[in-house]
C-alpha cells in the first residue's frame, strides 16, 4: 500500500505550477482545503471540481498517478461512507431490523467522500509539483512569523520535508521485503483476515528495523556535517517572488471569495441548486 502514496513523490515536468514558488502552493493547497468544507450545493461542488481539474491539467502530471494516491486511502473512504450511511439520522429509504439507511445518510457518505477524495487530490497536486526541498524552505519561510512567538519552525519544517522523504522510501523497501520473503515461501494473500494479519510480521519487523537503520544513518549524517538547528543558515537557492506568485495568489484568492459568496447566498436562499 506504501507504494501507493503520492505524497512526498515529485513528477518532473515543466509546468506553470511546477514553477511557482512553493509558498503559493502552500497558500493555495490550505485555501482549497478550506473551500472544501465552504461549500454545500451544487454550483460550489461544479465550482471546486472544475478548479481541481484545472490545477491537475496545469500540473501536466499524468491523471492515474493522482488517483494512485486515492487507491492508498480507499479504506479510510469506505470506513467513512459507511459511518456516514448507516448512523446519519433522518427520513428512511431502507429499513432492515436495526439498519435504518436515511435519505441523508446516503447523501453524507457520498458527499464526504468526495470531500476526502478531492482533499487528497488538491493536496497530491502541490507535493508532484513541489521537490521536498522547495517544499521545506517554503513552509519555513511562510511560517517564520510564528518565530517572533519561539516556535521552532525550521525544526519543523526539516521534519516535515524528512518524513516525505521517507514516503516513498518505505514504499520501495516494502516491495522489496514483500518480494524477497515470497521468494522464502511467505504468502501474503491466502487464508482468513487473522491469517492474513498474522502474516504481515514477517514484512513489518524487517521494515521498522530497515526504517530505524535509516532514521539513525541520517542523525550520524546530520551530525557529522555539523548540522545545529536553523540558526545562522543561509541558502544556496533563496527564493524570490515573481509576477507569476503574484497572480497565484490572486487566483486563489479570487477562487475562496467566490466560493464564500455562494454559500452566503445559498444560506439566504437566492441560490437555490441544493445536491441534497
Amino acid at each position: 500500500m506504501l507504494k501507493d502514496i503520492t505524497l512526498g513523490q515529485y513528477y518532473f515536468a515543466d509546468s506553470i505550477l511546477h514553477r511557482l514558488d512553493p509558498r503559493v502552493k502552500l497558500f493555495g493547497t490550505v485555501l482549497y482545503i478550506v473551500s472544501l468544507f465552504v461549500f454545500k450545493g451544487l454550483i460550489g461542488f461544479v465550482l471546486a471540481t472544475a478548479f481541481l481539474i484545472a490545477m491537475i491539467g496545469l500540473s501536466k502530471v499524468p491523471v492515474k498517478m493522482m488517483l494512485k494516491g486515492i487507491k492508498a486511502i480507499w479504506i479510510l473512504i469506505l470506513i467513512t461512507a459507511l459511518c456516514n450511511l448507516l448512523f446519519t439520522p433522518g427520513d428512511d429509504l431502507v429499513a432492515l431490523g436495526i439498519i435504518h439507511i436515511t435519505h441523508q445518510g446516503v447523501f453524507n457518505a457520498v458527499f464526504f467522500s468526495i470531500r476526502l477524495i478531492y482533499l487528497v487530490l488538491g493536496t497530491s497536486v502541490m507535493t508532484l509539483t513541489t521537490t521536498p526541498n522547495k517544499l521545506t524552505d517554503g513552509l519555513e519561510k511562510g511560517l517564520r512569523c510564528l518565530t517572533l512567538i519561539r516556535v521552532p519552525v525550521h525544526e519543523i519544517a526539516m521534519m516535515m520535508s524528512i518524513a516525505l522523504r521517507f514516503v516513498p522510501l518505505l514504499g520501495e523497501e516494502t516491495d522489496r521485503i514483500k518480494k524477497a520473503q515470497m521468494a522464502r515461501g511467505a504468502d501474503f494473500e491466502g487464508g482468513n483476515i487473522f491469517k492474513k494479519a498474522k502474516s504481515l510480521i514477517p514484512l513489518l519487523v524487517p521494515l521498522f528495523v530497515s526504517a530505524f537503520h535509516r532514521a539513525t544513518d541520517l542523525a550520524l549524517a546530520m551530525e557529522a556535517r555539523c548540522y545545529h538547528g536553523g540558526e545562522g543558515r543561509t541558502k544556496m537557492k533563496p527564493l524570490k517572488y515573481e509576477s507569476r506568485d503574484y497572480v497565484g495568489y490572486v487566483v486563489v484568492v479570487i477562487y475562496l471569495l467566490v466560493m464564500i459568496t455562494i454559500r452566503v447566498l445559498e444560506n439566504i436562499g437566492i441560490l437555490n441548486f441544493s445536491i441534497r
